[in-house]
């Protein structure tokens, strides 16, 4: 008797790999919660996003609404409100940032920010910023 795997676990399974393939396993070995996992994930999305919109326009976008169809970009992803994480987004035509900010901070919860050169930074206590130490 073969037993079947239900659809949902593949689902699960492909897009879990996508996301190693996609950063290289660096973001769920760099986390420290599923939430921190989460995050960091869309971080990377909505620079992806932001390459591919570049490449595009020859521009960054301004909002997050902009980055809708963009890589893989969603209008759901678009809301500031990441469940434990907030999103602060500045862009301009030339550069952009984005911050997430936990709305606890703890050991599990750090700040994150990343802008056009594609470097994570992070922060523990505080708003991560272009000056925070790079995630290693």
């Amino acid at each position: 008797m073969r037993k079947r795997i239900p659809a949902v676990l593949l689902a699960i399974a492909a897009v879990s790999m996508a996301v190693v393939a996609q950063t290289g396993g660096q973001a769920a070995a760099l986390a420290r919660s599923q939430d921190e996992t989460v995050s960091l994930g869309y971080l990377r999305t909505v620079a992806y996003a932001q390459r591919q919109y570049k490449k595009k326009y020859g521009e960054y976008a301004t909002s997050l609404a902009a980055l809708v169809h963009s890589g893989s970009f969603t209008k759901r992803m678009a809301t500031t409100d990441r469940g434990a994480y907030t999103v602060q987004f500045h862009g301009k035509p030339e550069a952009f940032w984005l911050g997430l900010v936990p709305k606890q901070f703890d050991p599990e919860h750090r700040a994150f920010y990343t802008d056009e050169t594609g470097k994570i930074r992070v922060e523990e206590d505080k708003p991560a910023s272009a000056e925070s130490p790079l995630l290693r």
